[in-house]
């Protein structure tokens, strides 16, 4: 089985709420699980959200939609993450695939290339983010249930209890790794949903694009961002990856138990 599980919750302490926020009369959310089930390598999809109050506002939007979800630690992402496979009946031999909702422009082609790519080699993990060459927002992360529990059992540290494969990434000489790598670098693209500047940007390409197409693709994409120069400077200034490198300036050893920040 390919897993997808895809972290979602509203206290994002720089855009509050984003994953509900509504672009084309839909949520974030409901936007990013349709592109999901347009890959093909993708069995099973679940939101693993938490038991916060706050969350009960994306517990209730998958009930109306019957989406399937999880429930589960706010602190321990890992933990949360582990749970979740647990609850679809998970077991060895299967494939777990993290996506974050905040890539709501997440190309269904890339997803099911890294995992082609992941059950080719043979590994224990994959990406297309180490080193990244794929704009931000079209992250794939996809591991074996095996390492996943492994990482859950021995995972000792707080930015390796937030972010769920830092222990994976940071211990090649446990798990066999590969990266999907594009033919030209669009790492320097931001189109991921942190900042309410990503969401204007996020808009702007939704607004022309899903009206006609829901099912454009990362070419689509460009092509928008071509024919609309310095757009894409509207987010610029942000950093990738933020919430991890906070992680890691306050990182310490922790008992089973952490506080997420990059959802």
């Amino acid at each position: 089985m390919n897993l997808v599980i895809v972290q979602a919750r509203m206290g994002s302490s720089r855009l509050p709420g984003k994953v509900l926020k509504e672009v084309c009369g839909k949520t974030l959310l409901e936007l990013q699980y349709e592109r999901i089930q347009q890959a093909t390598q993708v069995e099973r999809t679940i939101i693993a959200t938490t038991t916060g109050l706050l969350d009960d506002a994306i517990a209730e939007l998958c009930q109306s939609r019957a989406i399937e979800y999880f429930r589960g630690s706010e602190e321990d992402v890992l933990d949360r993450y582990y749970q979740a496979a647990r609850q679809t009946d998970c077991r060895s031999g299967d494939a777990v695939i993290r996506i974050t909702a905040d890539c709501p422009l997440l190309d269904p082609t890339i997803l099911d290339q890294v995992v082609e790519l992941f059950w080719k080699a043979g590994v224990d993990y994959a990406s297309n983010t180490n080193p990244p060459t794929f704009p931000d927002g079209m992250d794939v992360e996809i591991f074996k249930y095996e390492a996943l529990e492994q990482a859950w059992q021995e995972a000792n540290l707080l930015s390796e209890r937030e972010h769920v494969t830092p222990y994976l990434r940071n211990h090649g000489g446990i798990f066999s790794q590969t990266n999907l790598n594009n033919n030209i670098d669009l790492s320097h693209l931001r189109l991921t949903v942190d900042e309410s500047e990503d969401l204007e940007l996020v808009r702007f390409i939704y607004e022309r694009l899903y009206p006609h197409n829901s099912a454009f693709l990362l070419t689509d994409i460009l092509r928008v961002l071509d024919e609309n120069p310095g757009i894409s400077d509207v987010n610029r200034r942000f950093k990738r990856n933020e919430g991890y490198e906070k992680s890691l300036r306050e990182d310490k050893v922790v008992s089973l138990g952490g506080d997420s920040n990059d959802e």
